[in-house]
């Protein structure tokens, strides 16, 4: 149990683990940026006018909040950004409730996964921002 909480513990995991959760904000801003005229064309196919504009926010959203959690500099910042933007991105491009009988199970598996997506970013900002007893690894109000 001891090795399992060092591990489950260590510094490299939870780097790993930051960047596991970002991984899918790096690959689409990067992407969107690479490819600023697609980028552009998904923002119109979503109805978010005026898309150039649109489609910019998104690469620096993405982009500019993942690394904030990465690098650990105002972690808790970018978390609740990407939390809020994720919420925000889900009710636009997985209206689950609006599209054809064909498409409904996929996009409701979609809406709920990037929901628990959002409440991982919660989960990050509440981390940086509760008062810890180093020795518990457990918020002090939890105590």
């Amino acid at each position: 149990m001891n090795a399992l909480r060092r591990w489950l513990t260590s510094r490299w995991l939870r780097r790993i683990a930051l960047l596991l959760i970002c991984a899918a904000y790096l690959q689409g801003g990067l992407t969107k940026a690479w490819n600023f005229a697609g980028a552009i064309a998904e923002m119109q196919h979503f109805g978010l006018q005026p898309a150039a504009p649109m489609a910019a926010l998104v690469i620096v959203v993405e982009l500019g909040a993942a690394l904030l959690i990465i690098s650990g500099y105002r972690r808790w910042l970018g978390a609740l950004v990407l939390a809020a933007f994720t919420v925000a991105a889900t009710f636009v491009a997985n209206r689950y409730w609006a599209a054809p009988a064909a498409e409904q199970a996929m996009l409701a598996n979609a809406f709920f996964e990037h929901l628990g997506l959002a409440g991982a970013f919660v989960l990050i900002a509440w981390h940086d921002l509760a008062p810890h007893d180093l020795a518990s690894h457990e918020p002090e109000e939890r105590r």
